[in-house]
């Protein structure tokens, strides 16, 4: 029975995929009938594509403007040049727009099945779902709106996704220094992914810790101590059991030895930043580092929109509501936090407010710039928001948590400017830890962003415009 069900998940698997796949070749074949010329960042990124596919790889070569290093260029040359000698293209051919923007497409694909194992490893044994789950999760991760278009123009991000999913299923299979090399490769596409390559690294450390913990919690429940008792009791207790822990030699070698390939990679990252005297190579003037707090604010939001069917429901608003008033001197004290950080720490980027060909401009636009008390009214949805992630997560240990946040912050915050590119990879990496949810739920996720993608995709190939000094056509685009 075990065998016949595996065998039907795997058709299941193939047919997902090979759907995908063709409606994306289709809608790929529509951009390029669309979009002849490079598009947006394209004009940095095709050209210096086309430049080491010439064989043209110095210094001098490089497009100043570009902020991100070569790994896109480099394996799109890797991925081309063997069609010109398999297939006797010219060199016109395979250095093409078209045959560049398809390797994301390549990309894709293996996206999809990163996906698909990665479900299949972080989700309980114990808990498994059925074969429809699964699919349906993986097909619906696929297809994430502001992942999905991406695939079709010559960008970072469907490649910057592959090397750090396939660097986490590494991770977890237990293949360290595959892991890490992975997450040297995702760093290549964008220097920012250094981030989930540690948190790569705070996985091993959240599996340990929790191991260690539950024989601690094992230990004082046959010893039977005196409670502690207080509102922040628990964190009092993890607080002294962290403590305890690292300052045991044995414990602290164990861990060197299990992360070592990640201690490495940061070390070669300490290296990069010291030389290039910053995170950022090309134009900084425009990704300058700051503290823009309610960036983690913006990205509540992203999944609470993103991720309704699971975070949005009167039984969730009901228990909120509940433990607000239960607990309402804490929530009041994150409250006035919030809004401090709102007041003091909101930035506007200069290209936020320049460029109305990302939907971003018509958020902040109409939603903040319209009202300046806007912005501290939303703080009880950001406070909602934030809860209902945490809470959809409680299925995690506590020190997994404590990990993925951290991460979630050092990689969205420094940020200045908004943009729904930065936030896919850690919805991502929260949508794939939390439990697989009922069937009704995923059908209504997958429908919604189906519904999204349609909407991207029509306006942006047909509703185009033209700005008052350019002849250029202009599309809308996340």
């Amino acid at each position: 029975m075990g065998a016949g069900m595996a065998q039907l998940e795997g058709y299941y698997f193939s047919a997902a995929l090979s759907c995908t796949f063709l409606v994306s070749c289709l809608l790929f074949s529509a951009f390029s009938r669309a979009l002849r010329e490079p598009y947006m960042d394209e004009i940095f990124h095709l050209p210096q594509a086309q430049r080491y596919c010439e064989g043209h790889f110095s210094l001098s070569q490089w497009d100043p403007m570009i902020t991100t290093l070569p790994g896109l260029y480099l394996l799109s040359v890797g991925v081309v040049k063997p069609a010109s000698w398999i297939f006797g293209w010219s060199e016109h051919v395979v250095c093409s727009i078209g045959m560049l923007r398809f390797v994301n497409l390549l990309f894709s694909v293996g996206n999809f099945y990163l996906l698909y194992l990665l479900l299949r490893k972080v989700q309980p044994r114990h808990k498994a779902a059925s074969c429809i789950q699964r699919i349906l999760s993986t097909l619906t991760l696929a297809i994430f709106p502001t992942l999905y278009f991406f695939n079709f123009l010559y960008y970072t991000e469907a490649g910057s996704m592959f090397f750090t999913l396939f660097a986490y299923l590494m991770c977890l299979y237990g293949n360290h220094k595959t892991s890490a090399l992975l997450g040297f490769c995702g760093f290549m596409f964008r220097q920012t992914n250094i981030i989930w390559a540690i948190f790569c690294a705070g996985n091993v450390i959240a599996q340990k810790l929790t191991e260690a913990w539950k024989t601690e919690l094992q230990k004082k429940k046959e010893e039977r101590p005196t409670p502690i008792k207080g509102p922040f009791s628990e964190f009092r207790k993890i607080l002294q059991f962290l403590l305890a822990y690292s300052m045991s030699f044995k414990n602290l070698s164990m861990l060197l030895l299990l992360t070592w390939p990640y201690i490495l990679l940061m070390f070669l990252f300490c290296a990069f930043v010291a030389v290039n005297g910053g995170i950022v190579i090309g134009d900084r003037s425009s990704h300058e580092a700051c503290l823009h707090f309610p960036q983690l604010f913006y990205f509540f939001s992203f999944t609470l929109f993103f991720s309704f069917p699971h975070l949005l429901s009167l039984n969730k608003i009901r228990a909120f509501l509940c433990l607000v008033w239960k607990r309402r001197i804490q929530f009041f004290v994150i409250t006035l936090v919030s809004l401090f950080l709102v007041w003091k720490f909101t930035y506007a980027h200069k290209y936020l407010l320049a460029d109305n060909r990302h939907y971003t401009f018509y958020v902040w636009k109409r939603v903040f710039q319209r009202y300046e008390i806007v912005k501290y009214l939303l703080v009880p949805v950001y406070i909602f928001a934030g809860w209902s992630i945490a809470d959809s997560l409680k299925s995690k240990s506590i020190f997994w948590n404590l990990m993925f946040f951290i991460c979630l912050f050092t990689v969205t915050v420094p940020q200045k400017l908004l943009e729904f590119r930065y936030f896919i990879l850690p919805y991502v990496i929260y949508r794939l830890n939390i439990p697989l949810p009922p069937t009704s739920r995923l059908v209504c996720e997958l429908g919604c962003y189906a519904i999204v993608n349609f909407l991207t995709f029509y306006i942006f190939l047909n509703k185009t415009f033209q700005w008052p000094n350019s002849q250029d056509i202009q599309r809308f685009m996340w």
